[in-house]
This record gives structure tokens, sequence and C-alpha cells, in this order.
């Protein structure tokens, strides 16, 4: 493997590289060829996401493993899944899309991770974790009579294998037993202790078709003796744990094979091209680094998950917060108050800003892994102790706990806090990771609370507010830096469900702002003269204010970053109506479609929510009016 010590900044000479049009260009390939073509595709790999920004490290340790798989297997006849895809950039530049790929992630170019829609070599969309088995397995049922011969692939990294659903996925495959290949990509250099001349010597003999015809041709001798035969199958067992840790593979019924390097091209060809021969669901555990063949992403595995430009980069001088700060200061100060606090997170210490409390309120700090359901469940479990947790977690990982977080939280009415990052539009990752739906699914739920701050200090003091709820509460927010207002430093609740008049114009028209387009509210309403609520919180309402300004307008337009479907402002015209308070309404947030993956700007200029859109639209509709 070809080692760089930094991202180029020119575009690389990859002649092999460019030959290959799509996998079957590779197939002819020799062992050197591949291992030259692995050194091109890394370069390539690096200079390209230097471009343009995205996910780096998985990326970077899938290269030798990525090869393989579309030098043996026939994609996209063969079914290959990529869990999440963090790791599916050389996926996409060996399957025809080299030339677009810096263009991923921007608005009209390649999708952040692997998409039906965009290729018929993603044969499974994806973006949250450890979704890959299940939907390989369903393909593995589902093509068995028709393409009996067709091939099913998937890579699953170690974080997704920690959540259920992976489990239950495996243990349904082990009882099926279809014909179907899983590679775990374990990048957790824990147990690299088991790379080495043993652990690939047995791995070789048990992926071999030599080992593979006397496993077949004894059982056929052994299975009239039971004993001898279960004997014989107990030793296999135990040799395999003895240097592998695979046995509870082998328990739910798959045929355990590694660990092997993932790094090493001939190792993972002779492996993988025997066992695409095998009967059953076979388990293929390869190590791998993530970041591998870049010095500074082998030594910075975290931070070198996703970049962004390389000059952007070294250019960013911006000294405002983002709302995940807002969020680490504010929960350090609390549990610098409470010692009953208990900070959650499913893996996404980093994203969710808990680094500072992680490091100063160790005891009080627990990352379950990529466990949603679990997080929400404990947490569950902490509030009948009368701890106080608060589970840190994007908006759009929730939704994995939705049945926790009802059953387990808010029917037993349990004093639960959830911190809702990345709530709304978020940009680059697309629609599988923008929060557009927490205020539709959360605010049908009783005992529930949710606060929509609008910037960083109603950030913060929301936070505050919420923690002191007794009962389930949110507090959602979005993505990236605010509009810069100052931050008051105090940890002082405020009276649930009490709203802001910002000001106050003709009293025909009221708009109303839940959360985090307060800059698209003020232009709309200052511009036209209309009056401006900011109401902070979607559950419950400020009735008074709503009955005092909404009796005597004939109309009001909500503002909201999220769903208009079951959102805030149909919240709104639920109590209107209840109030039996006659006006006309227009919900301006996220239509009843998935906006596709651009700038969070971008995407709320596609959402219709840019004050330019918004004042274009109310000009029109209620011209007689203004």
């Amino acid at each position: 493997m070809r080692i760089f010590k930094e991202i180029p900044s020119k575009k690389p000479n990859t002649p092999l590289l460019d030959s290959i049009k799509d996998p079957s260009d590779l197939r002819s390939f020799s062992i050197s060829e591949l291992q030259n073509l692995s050194n091109e595709l890394r370069e390539f790999l690096l200079y390209s996401v230097g471009q343009s920004g995205g996910h780096l490290g998985g990326g970077l340790g899938v290269i030798e493993l990525t090869i393989v798989i579309h030098h043996l297997f026939n994609t996209p006849y063969d079914n290959l899944i990529w869990d999440v895809g963090h790791q599916a950039y050389p996926h996409k530049i060996l399957t025809g899309r080299k030339d677009k790929i810096e263009t991923i992630r921007k608005r009209g170019g390649l999708a952040p991770f692997p998409s039906r829609n965009e290729s018929e070599y993603d044969a499974f969309g994806v973006g949250h974790s450890s979704t890959s088995i299940s939907a390989l397995l369903g393909m593995a049922i589902g093509s068995m009579s028709i393409n009996p011969d067709k091939k099913h692939i998937a890579v699953i990294g170690d974080g997704a294998m920690t959540a259920g659903m992976a489990f239950e996925a495996l243990s349904h495959a082990g009882h099926l037993k279809p014909n179907l290949l899983i590679i775990l990509n374990d990048n957790d250099m824990s147990i690299s202790e088991n790379i080495g001349g043993l652990s690939n010597y047995f791995s070789r003999i048990w992926a071999s078709k030599i080992y593979k015809g006397i496993k077949k041709s004894g059982a056929s001798f052994l299975k009239p003796l039971p004993q001898a035969y279960h004997l014989a199958r107990k030793v296999e067992t135990q040799m395999k744990a003895m240097v592998a840790p695979g046995t509870i593979f082998e328990e739910l019924g798959l045929n355990y094979i590694g660990p092997i390097d993932g790094h090493n091209i001939k190792e993972l060809k002779d492996v993988i091209s025997n066992l695409k021969e095998f009967d059953g669901p076979q388990f293929l555990h390869v190590i791998t680094k993530k970041g591998a063949g870049l010095d500074k992403a082998e030594a910075d595995r975290i931070g070198f998950h996703a970049i962004g430009k390389i000059n952007a980069i070294k250019d960013k001088k911006t000294k405002q917060k983002k709302y995940q700060d807002v969020f680490s200061d504010w929960i350090v100060d609390m549990a610098s108050c409470d010692e009953n606090l208990i900070g959650i997170t499913p893996a996404m210490r980093e994203g969710s800003g808990l680094v500072s409390f992680s490091e100063k309120f160790p005891d009080r700090y627990f990352d379950v892994a990529i466990a949603e359901q679990h997080a929400v469940t404990f947490a569950a479990g902490l509030a009948c102790e009368k701890k106080k947790p608060v589970v840190a977690i994007y908006s759009t990982f929730l939704q994995r706990a939705y049945d926790q977080l009802i059953h387990d939280v808010a029917v037993q009415n349990l004093d639960v806090m959830f911190a809702l990052d990345r709530s709304g539009l978020v940009g680059e990752d697309g629609p599988t990771h923008s929060g557009n739906y927490d205020i539709a699914y959360l605010r049908c739920i009783p005992n529930m609370i949710i606060c929509a701050p609008s910037d960083e200090n109603e950030t913060r003091h929301l936070l505050t507010t919420a923690y002191h709820y007794k009962g389930p509460s949110s507090v959602r927010y979005p993505r990236g830096i605010g509009p810069g207002a100052v931050i008051f430093d105090t940890l002082v609740p405020w009276d649930i469900g009490t709203a802001k008049l910002i000001n106050e114009g003709g009293p025909k028209i009221v708009v109303l702002n839940f959360g985090a387009l307060i800059d698209q509210a003020k232009d709309v309403s200052s511009s036209l003269g209309l009056t401006l609520i900011d109401m902070r919180f979607v559950k419950p309402l400020d009735e008074e204010i709503l009955k005092k300004y909404l009796s005597k307008a004939e109309w009001f337009i909500s503002i909201e970053d999220g769903s208009v479907m079951g959102g805030a402002g149909s919240a709104v015209q639920e109590f209107c109506s209840r109030e039996k308070i006659n006006i006309k309404s227009m919900l301006f947030g996220i239509p009843d479609k998935f906006i596709e993956h651009a700038s969070r700007d971008e995407m709320i200029e596609d959402a219709g929510l840019s004050s330019n859109k918004i004042k274009s639209k109310l000009k029109k509709l209620l011209k007689p009016d203004l």
C-alpha cells in the first residue's frame, strides 16, 4: 500500500483507473494490476475528496476490499450493499461515476450515500446504520426462485454491528440459511492482535474448497454416527474460538471466516473467491485501518471521518458558535450544578457536542454505540432512579427509537430530556439525515413538550427550561451556526409555553415563527409590515398570545424548518378550530417531498423557505390584504 503524507492538491495521473468504465473492465486484472489500481484509486480518492469535501476515512479503509469485490462478483447483477454508505466513494468511482465524484454532496451532484435512483450498481439506498443485512436477506430470499445464481454481498462496519437490528438480521439469516456473504469491515484496532500467521492460516483453510469438500464428505460419513459428527463439529468450533472471535456468529448459524487482512489483495481474493461458492450464509471478518494510506487520517480516525474542502479548511475563520457548541457549553454548566444529570449519546459524541462533558464528567457520560432504541429505554431506566438523563441525538436518528419514546418514556411520563441536533434541513448529507419530522412525530405524544429556539441564546435558555420540566421534553435546533445572538450564560428557566412578540405591524396578518428560520421571518415581516411573534414552543402553544392576535387578524402565516404536514402551523390551525377563531392561514414549512442534498441554504431555497420565496408567494396570494 502506498502511504501519502498529505492530500494531493493536483489531479494525479491514474492510467489504470482511467481505463475502467465499469467493474467488468477490472475482472481480467492480475494481482499486481489490482494492487497498482488500489494505489491509483487511493490517490484519486484523496484528491477528489480534498476538492469536494465529504467522507474520507471510511473510503480509504476499503479501497482493496472494494476492488476485490468488483473483481470477483458480477455487479450489478450480483447485489452489493454498503451499510451506512460512508465508505462507498471508491465504489462510486469504480462504477462509472469517477468523472462526477467531485460533485458529491453538491446540489445536482452525486448523492452522499448509495442511491438506487443514481446507479444500478447501488443495490440499496442507505444513510442510516445497520440496515444492510436485513435488506440483503430480503434480496437473497426474493431472488431465490427466479435467479438462484445471483450473489448477495453486504459490507457492514464494526460500528454498525453494535445495533440490535444487525443481530436480528443475522439471527434470521442463520435460520433461513440462504446463500449470501456478509463482510464485517472491522477498523477498530482493539482486536488487531488476531491478524497474524496462525489466524490467517486457519482462515485460508476454513475458506478453501478442499476443506469444504472434506467437511461435506466427513459429514456424510459421520451423520450415521451422531455422537462422532457432533464431536467433530464441536472441535471445529472450539478451534475457531481459539484463534478468532467468531463463535457468536457460528452459534447464530453462519459460517464465520477470519479475521483476515483487509488491505492484502491476494488474501482477500483467495478467501472471497472460495466463499462465493459456499452454500448458506457466510460471514467474513476483515481488519482494515480507517483512513488507510494517509498518515494524518490513520492517526486521527475521528477527525478524518469526514472533511471539508482543503481550501475551506484553511480559510475558515468564523468565530460564531455552532448550535452543537451552545449545547456543549450548556450541558457542562448544567452538570456542574446538578449531579443527577446523565449525558447519553448513540455514538455521536463529537457531532452532538459532548466531548467536553465526557472529559469533565466521565462517570456521567454514556456512549451506548449505534443503539438508539437502547439509548432511550436506558434513559427511561435512569429516570426511574431519580436521575435526569439528557439524550443528545440527531433528529433523524430519534426516528429509530419511536416506540421506546412512546412506550418506555411518555406513557410512564418519565423525566427524560431530548436534545435534538440537526433538526430541519441539514444540507449536504441529504434527505436521509435531514430532521424534518420531529415536530410532527413528537407533538402527537401526550406528556411531551417541544421547544423550538430561534437563535443561540434561546437555545441555551430553552435547554434549561426543558431540563427543569418534569416529564419528557425536547429541544430542537439545526446544524451549523445561528444568527449570531449574544448568549447570556444563565441557567434560569423560562415559563413553559410563552412566546415573544418581535414586532407589531398591521393587524390583518400575523407571522408566527417556530425555530431557526427567524431571519427569514424577520425579513418577511419587516418588508411587508406584518406582526411577528417568535413562538419558541410548539407544544404547548402560547394560547394567550394567539388568542390576542389571531382573534383580530384575517390571516396567520407560520414559518418552520420542519414538515408542513403535521407541523407547528398545523398545531395552530387545530387550536384555532378548537377555539372557534375564524382565520385564514398559510403554512410555510418543508413540503411533502424529500429535498435532495445541497447546502443548507440551497435546501431551504428548494423547499420554498427563503425569505424571497416566502415574500413572493405572500404578495401573489395575499395582494388585497397587504
